[in-house]
C-alpha cells in the first residue's frame, strides 16, 4: 500500500515537470501553480528573483513571444479577470463629447407627420421610412435653430408651426374659439331682448322712455332693465316695508331702534367661545314706550340670525315690525336704512342707531348712541326714555325740528337741564297764579310750540288743574299716568304671561301644519288626486 502512494507522487511529480517546461506555458502560469501551492500550505512560499549570468547580461535574446492560452486553458480566475480587463474601458482612452446641438427640440413635443404624409398622398407619392425620418430630423434641426435664434428663416424641408400643435390642443382652440362666439352672440341678443317695448306694468314705471324702434330708446330700455336687474340685489325687499298705518291705532309716532350693539351685544373669548349678551333696561325700554309708539325693529343683521334673537329678547312682541337685512338698503358698497321705505310719515319717524352710516339717507330723524360693549351698569338707553315720552305728550308737528334743537349735543343731559329751568320757571308762575302759562314752559325752551295741549283726566287720577297748582307740569302728569300702565302691564304679564306663550306656541304650530297641509295638497295635486284628512293629520284611516 505505501509503495502504489510513492508511484503515484512520483509520477504526479514528472507531470507538474513536464508542464513547467513546456515552451507554449506563458509566465503567467506561475503564479497560479503558486496559488494552489498557497491554498494547499496557508503560507506564501520565500519567492527569490533568479540572478542572471554574466553571459546572458551581455548578450540578450529575444525571445519569442509565446501565444496567450485560449480562455477554455486558463484557470477559472484568470479568465475572469481576462473577461473584466476586456471590459473595463482603460483611462487612456477619452470618451466621446456628444453635441447638444445637433439633438431635437422635444420642449414643444415630438412633431406629427400628418400634414407631410396628407400633402404625399395628394401627390400620389407613398412616403418612404427613410424620409419620413429624414423629414422629422430636418424639422427638429429647424426647431432648435429657430429656439436658438440662430438662422435668417425656415430651413428647406422644416415643417409649419401647426405640426407641432397636438390633435388635443387643437380641440381646445376649437372648443375655444366656438365659445367666444356663443357668448359674442348670447351678448347681442341679450341685449336685443332687453331694449324691447315696455309691457303695461313696466310704462308706469318708466314714464321718461317712451317706447319706439329707435336705436337710441331702445338702448335706454335695455340700460333701464339692467338697471333694475342689479337694483333688485341692492334695493329693500319691498317698496313699502310696513303696511298702511291703521287709523284706530293710538300711535302717531314710530320708533324704529337697532339690534346689533344697542339693545344686545355678541363677543367671543377662548374660555366661553361667543356670548350674547342683553343691555340693562331693555325690557323696561321697550314696554314702558310702546304705549306711545309704534316700535319697529330695523336691523342689519339677516333674518336667519336675528329672529330667535329677537323672539327670546321680546317674547310678549312689544316690538310691532321686526326688520331685517332684507329690508336695507345697499348704496355705494354701504348698508343703509332708508326711512322712505316705511310707508310712515317720516315728520313722526325717529330712528336711534348706533352708526351714523346707517342713517344717512335722513339724519334729521336719527339719534345716535355710542355701541355698548357689555358694561352690566349701563343706563345709556333708559335715560332716552323721558325724552321720548316728552316728544309724544307735547305732539310735536314734526320731530325732526325737535331733534335739531339738540343736534350736537348728549340729548339725557341736555334735556334735564332745560327740565330744570322749566320747572324752576313754572314753580314762580305757580306762585303768581299763573297757571296756564305753565303748560308750555318747557316747549319754549326748545324753540317751537307745542300742539294741541289738551290734558284730560283719565278715571282714577288727579284733576290737571290740581296738578298744575301743586307745582306740577304736564309732562309729570303724563309720566304718571305713564308709569301706572308700565305697572298694569307688568301685572298681568306675571298673571297671565305664561298662558300668552303656550296660546302663542300652538298658533305657530297650528300654521306649520296648515302650511304642510297645503304642500301636500299640491305635490299630490300633480300625481291626480289629493290625500285625505287621516293622512294629511298622519292618523291610519280606520277600515268600516
Amino acid at each position: 500500500m505505501m509503495l502504489s502512494r510513492a508511484a503515484v507522487r512520483s509520477i504526479a511529480g514528472a507531470r507538474v515537470a513536464a508542464h513547467a517546461a513546456s515552451p507554449l506555458l506563458s509566465q503567467r502560469t506561475l503564479p497560479a501553480v503558486w496559488a494552489r501551492s498557497m491554498a494547499n500550505d496557508n503560507k506564501p512560499p520565500k519567492f527569490t528573483k533568479p540572478e542572471s549570468t554574466p553571459a546572458q547580461k551581455a548578450t540578450p535574446k529575444a525571445t519569442p513571444k509565446a501565444p496567450e492560452p485560449a480562455e477554455s486553458e486558463l484557470p477559472a480566475d484568470k479568465a475572469e479577470q481576462k473577461q473584466q480587463q476586456q471590459q473595463t474601458p482603460t483611462e487612456s482612452e477619452p470618451e466621446p463629447e456628444i453635441d447638444l446641438s445637433k439633438l431635437p427640440d422635444l420642449r414643444g413635443g415630438i412633431p406629427t407627420t400628418l400634414e407631410y404624409e396628407m400633402a404625399q398622398k395628394e401627390a400620389g407619392k407613398k412616403p418612404v421610412a427613410g424620409e419620413e425620418a429624414e423629414t422629422q430630423a430636418e424639422g427638429a434641426e429647424g426647431a432648435e435653430a429657430a429656439t436658438s435664434g440662430s438662422g435668417g428663416g425656415r430651413k428647406k424641408g422644416q415643417l409649419p408651426d401647426s405640426a407641432y400643435v397636438s390633435s388635443t390642443e387643437k380641440r381646445r382652440q376649437k372648443m375655444a374659439n366656438w365659445a367666444f362666439i356663443a357668448s359674442g352672440l348670447a351678448l347681442v341678443g341679450g341685449t336685443v331682448y332687453l331694449g324691447r317695448e315696455w309691457d303695461e306694468e313696466e310704462i308706469e314705471k318708466h314714464q321718461d322712455i317712451p317706447n319706439g324702434w329707435g336705436l337710441g330708446l331702445w338702448w335706454k330700455r335695455a340700460k333701464a332693465r339692467m338697471t333694475g336687474t342689479v337694483d333688485y340685489y341692492q334695493e329693500p325687499a319691498f317698496e313699502k316695508l310696513l303696511p298702511d298705518p291703521d287709523p284706530s291705532f293710538e300711535r302717531p309716532y314710530t320708533l324704529a331702534i337697532s339690534l346689533e350693539d344697542m339693545l344686545v351685544h355678541s363677543e367671543w373669548t377662548r374660555d366661553h367661545g361667543w356670548r350674547l349678551a342683553k343691555r340693562p333696561g331693555v325690557d323696561y325700554f321697550l314696554r314702558y314706550l310702546s304705549q306711545y309708539y309704534e316700535i319697529v325693529l330695523f336691523t342689519s343683521v339677516p333674518f336667519a340670525n336675528a329672529e330667535p334673537i329677537v323672539r327670546k329678547m321680546d317674547p310678549y312682541r312689544f316690538i310691532m315690525w321686526p326688520l331685517f337685512r332684507e329690508a336695507t338698503k345697499y348704496k355705494d358698497g354701504e348698508i343703509v336704512k332708508d326711512l322712505s321705505y316705511l310707508n310712515r310719515d317720516l315728520s313722526k319717524v325717529i330712528i336711534i342707531d348706533t352708526d351714523p352710516k346707517h342713517v344717512r339717507a335722513q339724519p334729521e330723524n336719527a339719534i345716535i348712541l355710542p355701541k355698548w360693549k357689555g358694561d352690566p351698569k349701563d343706563t345709556e338707553l333708559v335715560s332716552l326714555v323721558p325724552f321720548l315720552e316728552f316728544i309724544h305728550t307735547m305732539n310735536y308737528p314734526d320731530v325732526r325740528k325737535v331733534l335739531k334743537s339738540f343736534e350736537g349735543q348728549h340729548i339725557p343731559t341736555e334735556f334735564a337741564r332745560r327740565e330744570a329751568i322749566a320747572r324752576a320757571e313754572h314753580n314762580k308762575l305757580v306762585a303768581s297764579k299763573a297757571k296756564k302759562a305753565g303748560l308750555g314752559s318747557l316747549g319754549a325752551r326748545f324753540g317751537i310750540k307745542p300742539s294741541k295741549l289738551n290734558p284730560v283726566a283719565m278715571e282714577g287720577e288727579e284733576d290737571p288743574s290740581e296738578a298744575f297748582a301743586k307745582g306740577k307740569m304736564i309732562q309729570d302728569i303724563a309720566r304718571e299716568r305713564g308709569m301706572r300702565n308700565y305697572l298694569a302691564m307688568e301685572e298681568e304679564i306675571k298673571k297671565n304671561g305664561e298662558m300668552w306663550l303656550k296660546m302663542e306656541q300652538e298658533a305657530q304650530e297650528k300654521a306649520q301644519k296648515e302650511m304642510m297641509k297645503n304642500m301636500q295638497s299640491s305635490v299630490f295635486g300633480w300625481f291626480g288626486g289629493a290625500p285625505s284628512e287621516e293622512q294629511q293629520s298622519g292618523e291610519p284611516e280606520k277600515k268600516a
